[in-house]
């Protein structure tokens, strides 16, 4: 192929070589220098907080493992004492109830026997009023028969003489 029959753009002379080495030098330098440090320290530096970032990731999840096994732990202590409160509840009630049936029973005991004493006064009472009341009818009754006996002398003679007898006899 011949290459003097192509285009300048293609085929550089000598001194444009030079210029485009010696300025590709210069920039790399200025890059070797100044840009690829600072390059490279931001790689390094997004590296590290990438890997620091991922190091605070399985801190916060080793930190939410313990958190749940904490909250599950704490859960169950719970339950444990509500339970046990559920059960002194209960034996609380039990007592209380115990309690509330004891003092019914003593304070129906009680009612019972003073039930009974007022009903042994009442009958003493309804006793003595029946034999007052027997009394004042028997009375009143031989009264009535000695009126109807003793309506004559005679017959109030023959009372006192068996009487008299009656009593000489004893």
């Amino acid at each position: 192929m011949d290459f003097t029959q192509l285009p300048a753009i293609l085929t550089p002379d000598i001194g444009l070589l030079f210029w485009m080495l010696l300025a590709f030098l210069v920039i790399f330098f200025c890059l070797a220098k100044w840009g690829f440090p600072a390059i490279v320290g931001m790689v390094e530096e997004r590296n590290r907080y990438i890997n620091e970032s991922l190091g605070k990731a399985k801190e916060a999840e080793e930190r939410l493992a313990n958190i749940q096994q904490e909250g599950e732990s704490i859960l169950q202590e719970a339950r444990e004492k509500q339970a046990q409160i559920l059960k002194e509840a209960a034996e609380t009630r039990d007592a209380i109830v115990e309690q509330a049936q004891q003092k019914a029973r003593t304070e129906g005991a009680r009612l019972l026997e003073e039930a009974k004493a007022t009903i042994e006064q009442e009958k003493k009472a309804a006793i003595a009023d029946i034999r007052k009341q027997v009394a004042i009818l028997s009375v009143d009754i031989a009264e009535k028969v000695l009126r109807q006996n003793l309506r004559d002398d005679k017959s109030q003679m023959d009372l006192i003489d068996r009487m008299l007898d009656g009593v000489s006899a004893n």
